[in-house]
């Protein structure tokens, strides 16, 4: 045990702020899956329209991926993270006229800025992996993991203690609330300090795009990270709709797997850096593929409660060893000078294959169902475990 806790007890003061302004900025995303909904009802002209908000932050992450790695280039980490943070206390504040004066207009414009300011929070992991060493990597990258879990109970929190304000309208005080937290997260992040990283040799320039993101080490890596965000996206959506409008269960029983499913996303991130150092990145990779396999079995055999509950934990804790894996391996598939370029592009396509996996699954559901919805997900799988088995065996050779 105490070994165990010697690997995260060592890494530098950066990643556990890392970890601390994440835990706190996160929390826009819970926030926004409870109530933007039940706001919008009560502001689209359109009930149709009353999940715009939702998607229209996913889709701002995924399109602002690029502007933030330009950002952290050429204002550093730090000052990219402070715009990022800016981003996010504007959207709570447009969050809290939209609702004070009833302005679907603002809400949406709230949704894309709290979107597009999770475009710089995904780059913390980058700069966590840059204040370590190789052997750190693993164990610094669960940490960032893990602020999710924080975030997962503070973020509805605020929705529950924000609603009714007296002389505002309803959730106006969630997003007041969410704005003070924005500012102290902006306090602790005052506390990290840029990190000097190795200075690309004048003898070896950097490379072009597409020489990079054809190297096999850059593939392998963004298959584990957007395969693993895409089907967990396209999956996790429509559980709380197929379990309770298809199939007979109660909301509670759907806030129930979805709660669950969340602290399987993040509560892994404890031992994950750990298992990381022992099994290695490409076996972890294997790991959370099988885990993936088993997800679709299970959902295939039933549509109890329990079928849908241990689906969804299982996914989850795939989903956590795919992102640090894919993650810990990218470095290898840059050199210093070359690491923006790069993980912007990384970046871009799993946020992008977040958002349309996120867009469609309400669709693909209410067309198809949820048992023809789950064996869509059987050739990415299928993928993810040919790539990470074909790794583990070159590694053995």
């Amino acid at each position: 045990m105490r070994q165990w806790w010697s690997v995260y007890a060592a890494l530098p003061a950066n990643v556990w702020v890392l970890f601390a302004t994440l835990a706190l900025v996160m929390t826009s995303i819970p926030l926004m899956v409870l109530i933007s909904g039940l706001i919008g009802l009560q502001l689209a002209p359109e009930p149709e329209l009353a999940t715009l908000p939702l998607a229209l932050a996913v889709t701002g992450t995924a399109f602002s991926t690029l502007p933030a790695a330009w950002l952290m280039q050429n204002l550093g980490r730090r000052g990219g993270g402070f715009v990022g943070l800016l981003l996010s206390f504007l959207g709570a504040i447009a969050g809290a006229f939209a609702c004070q004066f009833s302005s679907f207009t603002l809400l949406l414009v709230a949704a894309v800025l709290l979107g597009a300011a999770m475009a710089f929070y995904q780059q913390f992991r980058f700069a966590a992996l840059e204040a370590v060493s190789a052997a750190q990597a693993g164990p610094a990258v669960s940490v960032i993991m893990f602020s999710g879990v924080v975030a997962a109970f503070l973020g509805p929190e605020l929705g529950v203690w924000g609603r009714s304000w007296p002389g505002s309208a309803e959730y106006t005080g969630a997003f007041v609330l969410l704005a003070m937290v924005m500012a102290l997260a902006a306090l602790v992040f005052s506390r990290f300090r840029a990190v000097a990283t190795a200075q690309e040799s004048i003898d070896e320039p950097a490379r072009p795009l597409r020489t990079l993101i054809v190297q096999p080490v850059f593939l392998q890596a963004l298959a584990a990270a957007a395969i693993g965000y895409g089907v967990m996206s396209f999956l996790m959506t429509s559980t709380p709709i197929s379990m309770h409008e298809m199939h007979g269960h109660s909301v509670a029983d759907a806030k129930w797997v979805i709660q669950s499913h969340l602290l399987a996303m993040f509560v892994p991130s404890l031992f994950a850096g750990a298992l990381l150092k022992w099994l290695g990145v490409q076996r972890l990779m294997l790991l959370g593929s099988v885990l993936y396999a088993l997800v679709l079995a299970l959902g295939l055999l039933g549509v109890s409660l329990m079928h849908y509950w241990g689906a969804l934990v299982l996914l989850g804790i795939g989903w956590n060893f795919l992102f640090l894996s894919g993650t810990s391996l990218l470095p290898d598939a840059y050199r210093p000078g070359e690491k923006f370029k790069v993980q912007a592009a990384n970046d871009f396509v799993i946020f992008a294959v977040q958002a349309v996996a996120s867009l469609s699954a309400g669709w693909v559901l209410y067309q198809f169902g949820w048992r023809l919805q789950i064996l869509m997900c059987l050739l990415p799988v299928l993928v993810l475990l040919a790539v990470s088995g074909k790794a583990v065996l070159a590694r053995r050779n």
